[in-house]
């Protein structure tokens, strides 16, 4: 059997150019039509990448694999969308001769010197990606693929599912859409001029866009990479979503040199701030595949499947129950709690209300006490979350930290913050370190920023002339001497250690801990008819003897349930799971007294 005449690990810009020619061919195709929508491109790489489980034989990019991954080689890379920097007119096809072309998925055209009449204009998006803030090194161990040949079976797994229940996505939702570009003077211009080169105008109209060539610089650790992505709905990416895309690699000296073969019709964003050489410069990708990551991603292989094997998830609960307790240094009340705290996430927004989430505020804590403690649990947590952020909160902290995101309009780019994080993300925030002073207002406004992200899981993002609100789901947890008056968390508990002891864990204990706390974290959940009267007849007897109790100690109480339930790994409130909750919150108010 004759194999495919391209490489689409070496050559996927050949793969990409053979199907456009196959389909013009064919007459399946109308480059002047149909909008630069896919011609069967996509799926020729989905079969190589998934039906023929290849993905394991494209590297990954990072700091290490950018020194000898080729360009224009494929890639992929896995991050958080930073900035998303609107979108960009390029030369999709043109004619050389009588022969259409495509420079989709590239940077360079072959052939850019041709009439209006003879090349079709298509845009792509822009994405500025950074690595996920706060990712732990254990998540990327098992990533280095493409000289090991390690095998990643959770994409492959995962990809299969969906692409069984998701059809063909309809073309972009354009931020400046083609008909509007075609109906400008500038563009009515160009097709009176003929000949007339178009690069100029269009980046005379776009100068005054979103887009810009002022990009941060990248930081010893990491790698920031700027996605161009085609032919996706606006509604599949979103801001601070983690995703992992792959396509083809841009980072090459000889854009520097060879200005003459540079695509005209681009941004200009592929200047000298892109190209191979100083590091602090950012690679391209030019996207074919994307999908959004999960927990269950970043950990090593696939999980085992969980429904016929109830007893490994309940064997994985009282190990980590008890690594918890050891800690925490044997108090088995505030390890419970932190389980719950662990496995909370916002699955519904009920008008202002995150419904879910579950912070967590130990007390009776000092500055000795955190060092022992308080570092063992931050080595626990970093090793068992993929995203992790230690916060030592001082006044001077407070009245210098730049918390929310930022719109610099000077260089038309958003600013990251503290507070721009990941889904899923776990921050720990030590408050002994807090002594009197004085607040400035950059102060007020960050402790006004930390109250609702603990409150409401949002954050205020800063575009100068307005507060734009961004939705979050980051799991807090705050140590402190007394109640924090400054993050007012949903369990409080007084941190009762009675002895100092070191947790060993084997490697293989993590793993099982890390697919745990990822697999019953996006469990399902209900209450049948017969325990929705228990917990009623429940709420209902405990407000008659607490007139204190109110809505929110009850919405507290059933998502104490519903974590309670998934625990276990199971989806429905049983009996004895609401009484071990009622149980906590006995406990709990004991000490509290």
């Amino acid at each position: 059997m004759v194999g495919p005449p391209y490489d689409c690990l070496a050559n996927p810009l050949g793969a990409v150019r053979l199907t456009f020619e196959k389909a013009i061919s064919s007459g399946s195709l109308d480059p002047a039509s149909f909008g630069g929508k896919d011609w069967g491109a996509i799926d020729l790489f989905r079969n190589f990448l998934f039906d023929q489980a290849n993905v394991s034989q494209v590297p990954l990019l990072n700091p290490t694999s950018i020194r000898w991954v080729q360009p224009h080689s494929l890639v992929r890379f896995r991050g958080m969308i930073q900035d998303m920097l609107g979108n960009e007119f390029y030369a999709g096809a043109y004619k050389d001769g009588s022969v259409w072309r495509t420079n989709k998925f590239a940077d360079v055209s072959h052939f850019p010197n041709v009439s209006a009449s003879n090349m079709q204009i298509w845009e792509r998006r822009l994405l500025y990606c950074v690595p996920v803030p706060g990712l732990n090194s254990w998540t990327e161990s098992h990533s280095e693929v493409g000289r090991n040949g390690s095998t990643d079976q959770t994409f492959l797994q995962r990809e299969k599912r969906r692409r069984m229940d998701v059809e063909a996505t309809d073309s972009m939702v354009s931020m400046v859409t083609y008909n509007e570009f075609q109906d400008s003077p500038n563009a009515k211009k160009m097709r009176e001029d003929g000949n007339t080169s178009m690069s100029s105008q269009i980046q005379d109209e776009q100068a005054k866009g979103s887009c810009s060539t002022a990009l941060p610089d990248i930081e010893r650790d990491s790698l920031p990479c700027l996605v161009k992505v085609y032919d996706s709905p606006e509604s599949e990416l979103k801001l601070n979503d983690v995703f992992e895309f792959v396509g083809v690699l841009t980072f090459d000296s000889e854009l520097m040199v060879e200005k003459d073969d540079y695509d005209e019709l681009s941004t200009g964003l592929g200047d000298d701030d892109l190209v191979h050489g100083p590091p602090n410069k950012v690679p391209r990708l030019h996207c074919i595949i994307h999908r959004k990551l999960a927990m269950l991603d970043f950990l090593h292989g696939g999980p085992p499947t969980m429904e016929p094997k109830l007893d490994l998830v309940k064997m994985a609960r009282e190990a980590l129950l008890g690594h918890l307790t050891t800690v925490l240094g044997n108090d088995g009340l505030a390890a419970h709690f932190m389980l719950l705290h662990l496995l909370s996430r916002v699955h519904a927004r009920v008008d202002n209300v995150a419904v879910g989430k579950l912070s967590l505020n130990l007390t009776a804590l000092n500055k000795e006490s955190v060092t022992v403690f308080g570092t063992q649990l931050r080595i626990s947590l970093e090793s068992l979350l993929p995203f992790t952020h230690w916060i030592p909160l001082t006044v001077q902290y407070l009245n210098t930290a730049s918390l929310a995101p930022r719109k610099d309009y000077d260089i038309n780019r958003l600013v990251p913050g503290v507070l721009q994080l990941a889904e899923g993300s776990q921050l720990i925030i030590d408050e002994t370190k807090l002594e009197a002073g004085t607040l400035n207002p950059v102060g007020v406004e960050n402790v006004r920023l930390l109250k609702e992200l603990t409150e409401l899981q949002k954050v205020d993002y800063d575009f100068k002339y307005y507060k734009m609100e961004m939705a979050a789901d980051v799991h807090l947890l705050v140590l402190s001497e007394g109640k924090s008056n400054i993050l007012p968390a949903d369990i409080v508990i007084p941190f009762q250690p009675s002895v100092v002891s070191n947790a060993v864990v084997a490697a293989e204990a993590l793993e099982a801990w890390r697919w745990y706390l990822s697999t019953v974290r996006s469990l399902p959940h209900s209450i049948d008819l017969e325990m929705q009267k228990v917990v009623e007849n429940d709420l209902v007897a405990a407000r008659q003897a607490d007139r204190s109790l109110g809505s929110q100690d009850f919405s507290r109480w059933l998502t104490m349930g519903r974590l309670m339930s998934a625990s276990f790994g199971e989806t429905c409130l049983t009996l004895e799971h609401w009484q071990m909750v009622r149980e906590l919150e006995r406990l709990r108010s004991e000490r509290l007294k």
